[in-house]
């Protein structure tokens, strides 16, 4: 080999040694970056946003803003409760008008939600209401169309069965889970607004759940959970429970004797769901993100058939509803992006201790009391349960209506205990002008700087 030809090749390699380098150096660099970059969401409710929203220069306005105070996604509600959609639609009915205004579309709204927020650096999620298709204070929906009847979960009242359509002290017309025809009807939605939109960078479900505690109770429940058991039930729903009343007259339900067993399938229905529409949406688009929105109170989210811990948590150890096979129902595995609803005011467990309050969540049959009820003590435990999979915290907003600081202290305690925020909805940041408050939270968490 000459000299010159052994120059040539100490140059060659040195310049593959710092390719190699560098490429390594920029991996390591862009890992850090993503380590200390946590998903950071904000949530636009379809129907509380959509006039606002309804135009180009207020979608732009409003992404800038939340890219300049540190949010890296955008959530884009297209399904609302009503069950009507957001975009044209081959399979289900648009949303046109609400409350009697008139919605006109003059352009592509998810479509430009992807134009505009790609184009910032943002990640564009579309979320979708799951099991629900009627608003039952307006009597407005899909439930309420012809045909769909049926649809409707039965409700097991102190006073009988009845369809949920009639229950007006629900906002929420919800579905019964195991409905094949509606299983199909959702989950071909969800295939289709993945295929409209490409570049769609998740899809999150919302209300992935029964009712609540006294849903479903359908003849079509009664013969799944027949076959589910093996065996007939001499006495339904008594053999799950039956309401009674205690020495004040309250009523309370008596616990049958399938009662675990029926909690434990109910969870089992929703795993099932969860698997089957994950491998629907994949199918489409297998890079697109596959993501939930629950709430965080896990000691009575069984109430509504939801197991979302890891597998690796056993609840029986924990709680008298759960059987040992019940953690075989723990759906946490299944998702790439999971957010939980810490919807308390009390952000320290001392704040707890000190205020002592009992809360009722939307979904809760009864007041719960503990630690868990505050944004530090959920946090704490939401760890436990979950294991090593993700979670993101999230906060209601307008539960800090008049109380500013109080969301900055739930902003910073959920980016630094968990791994990211979610803010639920930003039309209660607009309305109460609490930008201040989100500014000063984000950057004390050093989401900016």
């Amino acid at each position: 080999m000459t000299q010159i030809t052994k120059k040539i090749t100490i140059k060659i390699l040195f310049a593959l040694l710092l390719f190699v380098y560098l490429n390594i150096s920029c991996n390591t660099s862009n890992k850090m970056i993503e380590e200390k970059s946590p998903t950071k969401l904000m949530w636009l409710d379809a129907t509380a946003n959509i006039q606002r929203f309804n135009n180009k220069d207020t979608i732009d306005f409003y992404l800038t803003k939340l890219k300049d105070l540190g949010f890296t996604d955008v959530v884009v509600d297209m399904r609302p409760i009503s069950g009507y959609v957001l975009y044209d639609s081959d399979i289900a009915s648009k949303l046109r008008k609400w409350r009697g205004d008139t919605i006109i579309y003059t352009f592509d709204y998810l479509g430009y939600y992807l134009e505009k927020g790609h184009s910032l650096g943002l990640n564009i999620q579309a979320s979708l209401n799951t099991f629900v298709a009627g608003h039952n204070f307006f009597d407005k929906g899909v439930i309420y169309e012809g045909g769909k009847a049926d649809w409707a979960t039965q409700l097991y009242t102190a006073d009988g069965i009845i369809p949920i359509t009639e229950e007006k002290n629900k906002y929420s017309a919800m579905v019964n889970p195991i409905n094949q025809e509606y299983q199909s009807y959702i989950i071909n939605i969800l295939k289709e607004i993945t295929q409209q939109y490409p570049t769609l960078d998740g899809i999150i479900l919302d209300r992935v759940r029964y009712d609540g505690y006294t849903a479903d109770f359908s003849n079509l429940t009664r013969q799944k959970f027949e076959e589910y058991l093996g065996v007939e039930l001499e006495n339904f729903p008594g053999d799950i429970y039956e309401w009674q009343k205690d020495a004040q007259g309250n009523d309370y339900p008596h616990k049958g004797k399938y009662y675990l067993e029926w909690l434990q399938w109910r969870s089992q229905n929703i795993y099932d769901f969860m698997a089957k529409a994950k491998q629907a949406v994949k199918s489409v688009n297998p890079d697109i993100s596959f993501g939930t929105y629950t709430g965080a109170w896990y000691p009575s989210y069984f109430e509504v058939g939801v197991n979302f811990a890891s597998k690796q948590y056993d609840p029986s150890k924990d709680f008298d509803w759960a059987t040992p096979e019940y953690k075989n129902t723990g759906y946490a595995e299944l998702m790439d992006l999971f957010t939980v609803g810490n919807y308390y005011t009390n952000i320290t467990k001392e704040q707890y201790m000190i205020n002592n309050p009992e809360i009722k969540n939307e979904t809760d049959l009864e007041a719960q009391s503990s630690i868990w009820y505050s944004v530090e003590g959920s946090n704490e435990n939401l760890r436990k349960i979950m294991g090593d999979n993700k979670f993101l915290g999230g906060i209601l907003a307008d539960q800090f209506y008049g109380n500013h600081e109080g969301l900055t202290q739930s902003i910073k305690m959920n980016l630094k205990q968990t791994d990211g925020l979610m803010i639920f909805d930003i039309v209660h940041i607009i309305n109460e002008n609490m930008w201040d408050a989100v500014e000063k939270g984000m950057r004390e968490a050093g989401a900016i700087e």
